[in-house]
């Protein structure tokens, strides 16, 4: 019934083992699609042999706190499995500058860094005809957001843009809407402080987001502070149903549709 469009599914804070309950609990909740992400070349097989078992899916990317450790070539890598059946798109990428740069970086060097993989994922992503998930964080304004969304204005028109775990006013989430993109709404959005992203919520129309949980990070009410697991969207998903005045079927069906476009599933896939 409902597809969590962003889940780290090979983070270290999920034992290999406790997978198939971790999934099992996921479907008792009605999260029947899952689509796990790599954030480093180290992790890229761990996601993709995730992605063998029904309902679950796979992007690869390298995270923009990962591209220190990433090699000049690390794209060319990743180009090695675009063309995999398991992959639905190229993630999770983008621009972080609220961690301070690692240990022999300067700040501008590091954020340098990010902007250059950033074009370099955009550039596979259109080869590979591919759309790519963004991940955007500033300490405080939203530089990385402007310098991402400027950086997608360059390949608008042959990638469509997901930023994921989306926080911002709905005046920038009508920026990524007017260039064709998406926004992705997560367990925030069910924090009692979240005033801005819940007016962006009900702003956002049909077709303009996705449902996502971040796992394991960021989980909702009534879970906040634990570790995030798919199944827990279901609180997200009926907060934001409330919060739009719609079912909870009815948000369901058009996330699934948007998904299926973003990710080039089936129409009929759910």
């Amino acid at each position: 019934m409902l597809t969590d469009t962003h889940c780290h599914l090979a983070s270290h804070r999920f034992a290999p083992d406790e997978i198939p309950a971790l999934i099992k609990r996921a479907h008792a909740a009605g999260v029947t699609r899952m689509i796990t992400l790599a954030t480093s070349l180290e992790d890229l097989h761990a996601n993709l042999n995730l992605a063998q078992a029904p309902g679950i899916h796979a992007c690869i990317g390298i995270h923009p706190c990962d591209v220190h450790h990433a090699p000049d070539d690390a794209t060319s890598r990743l180009e090695a499995c675009v063309r995999d059946p398991r992959v639905c798109a190229i993630g999770e990428t983008g621009l972080d500058y609220y961690h301070a740069a690692p240990e022999g970086w300067d700040e501008p060097a590091f954020r340098e860094r990010q902007r250059t993989l950033l074009r370099q994922h955009f550039e596979l992503a259109a080869i590979a005809n591919l759309n790519i998930v963004i991940h955007t964080r500033d300490r405080s304004g939203h530089a990385s957001f402007d310098d991402a969304l400027a950086i997608y204005a360059d390949y608008q028109h042959r990638v469509r843009a997901l930023f994921h775990c989306f926080i911002g006013p709905w005046a920038n989430a009508k920026r990524v809407l007017d260039r064709g993109g998406l926004v992705s709404f997560g367990g925030v959005s069910t924090f009692k402080n979240a005033s801005d992203i819940r007016d962006t919520i009900a702003h956002c129309p049909m077709g303009g987001f996705l449902l996502e949980t971040d796992s394991p990070y960021l989980a909702p009410d009534p879970h906040r502070g634990q570790r995030n697991e798919p199944a827990f969207m279901r609180h997200t998903a009926e907060r934001i149903a409330a919060l739009r005045d719609e079912s909870l079927a009815a948000l369901a069906a058009h996330t699934n549709l948007t998904a299926n476009g973003f990710f080039r599933f089936p129409s009929d896939m759910i």
